[in-house]
């Protein structure tokens, strides 16, 4: 039986961080769906098809990876491609009442698939989509926290904005 995995995230863009993570994840899993939810607490700049396209562009070199967008609850998502684990990543322990939260739920609305946390690399542990987000903004360089193509629609994002 395959070990199949869901990484999920708003990736709002996506960034080495988000990188990071997935590519690890593809590693363990022999299958990794990352899904692109829409948080509706959060005012995005990319819509989710901007966002499911972008990451399909990064992350065309992994074979074993595809993205997706759902809306619903994530337990569903993770039912729905038989997956064993969710996949998220940590970057400071800040992230982790959040996480934990969630992880709680999910456990309640089904018992039967983990949720496996992964610390981000150090060199990304400050790294956050809101973050190059409000740099971009200000047409400060991003190169470095995120692939080019992420890079080249943020400009294009701001540039029309």
């Amino acid at each position: 039986m395959a070990s199949i995995a869901v990484c999920p995230g708003s990736f709002d863009p996506v960034t080495f961080g988000h990188m990071d993570i997935i590519k690890r994840a593809s590693k363990v899993f022999d299958k990794v769906y990352v899904c692109v939810l829409n948080n509706t607490s959060k005012k995005p700049l990319f819509t989710v098809e901007e966002r499911v396209a972008l990451l399909q562009e990064v992350t065309n070199e992994f074979g074993n990876v595809e993205v997706e967008e759902f809306h619903g609850l994530l337990i569903d998502y993770a039912r729905s491609k038989n997956a064993s684990s969710i996949v998220r990543g940590l970057r400071a322990v800040s992230d982790f009442e959040y996480e934990m939260q969630i992880t709680s739920m999910n456990r309640v609305l089904d018992e039967s698939i983990e949720t496996l946390f992964m610390m981000t690399n150090n060199q990304y542990s400050f790294l956050s989509s809101s973050i190059v987000k409000e740099v971009a903004k200000y047409s400060g360089s991003v190169s470095e926290l995120v692939p080019p193509v992420v890079e080249e629609a943020l400009k294009k994002k701001f540039k029309n904005n």
